[in-house]
This record gives C-alpha cells, sequence and structure tokens, in this order.
C-alpha cells in the first residue's frame, strides 16, 4: 500500500442540502465566510458560467461574499499561469456537483491541479459536494462519461488524490448505492471505500476525519463488511477504524 499522506482542510459532502454545519465547518477551515474562496462549476453541463452560479452555493446563502468562479473545460487554458491565479490567493476552494469525469477531464495533470494540491498544502481548505467530493479522492469512482451507473471505468479512473488511496462515493443511501463501492475496494485492495450519503459530510484535519450533517457514511475495505458512521463519529485514516 503506498503510504497515506496526511490531508489537511478537506470538506467531502454527499449531495443534496446542505445543512449549515457542514458550511461552517468549510468556513472554520478557510479562515472564515469572507476568506477568498474559489468555486468551480466545471462538473456542471454547461459551457460557461455566470454569477449566478456563486450565489447557488450554500457558501453564499451562509454568508460568503468573497466568491471567484473558476471554469475552462479545455486543459491548455488550465494549465496556464493566469488561469491559476486566483487559486494562488484563496483561501479554499469549492467544487459544485454534476459529473466528475468533466473535472478531471479538464484539470487533471495541469497547473491547476498542482495548485489545487499547494493551496491544502499551505493550510487551505478543498471542499466539494456530490461530483466534486468523488473527485477528491484517488480513485475516480463513477468516472465514465457514459453514465454514472458504470462503477469503474478504464481511462477514467484517477481523481486528484486529496484524500490518498481512497475511494469515494456520494449520494450513498438516497440513490440504494450502499453496497456499490464493495466491488471497487475488492478490485483495488488498497483502497479505502467511503460512502457519503446526502446532507452529510466528513471534515478531514490532519489523519482524521469527522462526519457532520444529517445522515451516515459508510466505511467499505477488502474483505471486510462495510459499516455506518453518524454524525458525530470520528475515523483514523491511518489506523482505518473509529476513534473516540
Amino acid at each position: 500500500m503506498t503510504p497515506l499522506l496526511l490531508a489537511f482542510g478537506l470538506v467531502i459532502a454527499g449531495g443534496g442540502a446542505l445543512g449549515p454545519e457542514i458550511v461552517t465547518a468549510f468556513f472554520d477551515l478557510a479562515g472564515g465566510a469572507q476568506a477568498p474562496i474559489v468555486v468551480v462549476p466545471t462538473a456542471g453541463e454547461e459551457a460557461s458560467y455566470g454569477g449566478a452560479v456563486l450565489e447557488s452555493t450554500p457558501l453564499y446563502k451562509e454568508g460568503a461574499r468573497n466568491l471567484t468562479l473558476v471554469h475552462t473545460r479545455d486543459p491548455q487554458v488550465a494549465d496556464t499561469e493566469a488561469f491559476t491565479a486566483p487559486l494562488r490567493a484563496a483561501r479554499g476552494v469549492w467544487f459544485t456537483g454534476g459529473r466528475q469525469w468533466r473535472l478531471a477531464d479538464a484539470y487533471l495533470g495541469t497547473r491547476t491541479e498542482r495548485e489545487l494540491h499547494a493551496l491544502v498544502a499551505r493550510g487551505g481548505v478543498v471542499g466539494g459536494t456530490s461530483a466534486g467530493a468523488t473527485i477528491q479522492g484517488s480513485y475516480l469512482v463513477r468516472g465514465a462519461p457514459e453514465g454514472n451507473t458504470i462503477l469503474m471505468a478504464k481511462g477514467h479512473e484517477r481523481g486528484f488524490g486529496f484524500l490518498p488511496n481512497t475511494a469515494i462515493d456520494q449520494h450513498l443511501l438516497k440513490r440504494g448505492r450502499e453496497k456499490d463501492l464493495v466491488a471497487v475496494v475488492e478490485a483495488y485492495p488498497e483502497l479505502l471505500g467511503i460512502g457519503i450519503d446526502e446532507g452529510t459530510a466528513v471534515v478531514v484535519e490532519g489523519g482524521r476525519f469527522r462526519v457532520v450533517g444529517v445522515s451516515k457514511v459508510a466505511i467499505y475495505e477488502k474483505g471486510k463488511a462495510y459499516y455506518f458512521l453518524s454524525p458525530g463519529d470520528a475515523f483514523d485514516l491511518k489506523a482505518r477504524r473509529r476513534v473516540e
């Protein structure tokens, strides 16, 4: 197994309506609601986006106003210094929902991806919901452009890896997906599977995460029965076990 690098400052949400406790956790890691935050809507299907997408985010609804929109579908644009300038000034980045392969196609291997990792390394926070959750794992679940029912799609299996050695799924119980990650961790034994239901998030600080929100998070490992964590529970990513 590849050694786990301890990630700081991640908020990984399972989609649906996100309560203020999740957004507050993101703000706390960013340095407050008025911290400079970049919103990336690229998982969505539109070719371009305007300011309305910023106002549709749960961040805006909870008081964030220092928001900057960053979006492209062109990896060459994503690889430029000018495009990534807002990321270097940001304390947080938020990925909206949609389809995770669009994020991978636009940003993997570019300066944008490197700047995102640099933001986490300097103590910033990366957050996201639905597709914006799955992209944060190292393995890209449901990455097939053909449809989101395909769990493992050759050529679309790499996420950004902010949380190494993980495969992250979302809309877990709402869409009846609680058994799906079993196949992924059986195929890739080094992975820790994390399934997150709607209205729920894991907040990663150092080598642990805690569950916040209203529903459940499921944990998957090869050869073991999956089990659920509830809001308030904590999990040690290195030891791979629930902790007090």
